[in-house]
C-alpha cells in the first residue's frame, strides 16, 4: 500500500505534517515538488585527470587471460 504524507524539508531533516499510519520502520521515497536551487556548498569538486596515480600497486601477471568459469 502507497501513503502520501505531505512535509516540509528544511535543514536536512524532513518534518511530516501528520503521523504516518505505522510505527514500524518502512522505507520512503521522497519527492520535491519545487526546483531546487543548488546550495554552492554541497557541489562536488571535478576530479582531476591522473589522481590515481600510483594507485595501483600489482596486477597479476594473468590479469588478462579468460576466465574459465565463466563459460
Amino acid at each position: 500500500m502507497l501513503t502520501t504524507i505531505q512535509g516540509t524539508y528544511k535543514n536536512g531533516f524532513i518534518v511530516l505534517d501528520e503521523q504516518p499510519p505505522t510505527n514500524l520502520p518502512v522505507k520512503v521515497l521522497v519527492t520535491f515538488t519545487q526546483d531546487i536551487i543548488a546550495d554552492k556548498t554541497f557541489q562536488i569538486s571535478k576530479r582531476k585527470p591522473g589522481f590515481a596515480k600510483g594507485a595501483v600497486l600489482y596486477i597479476s601477471p594473468d590479469f588478462n587471460d579468460p576466465i574459465d568459469d565463466l563459460l
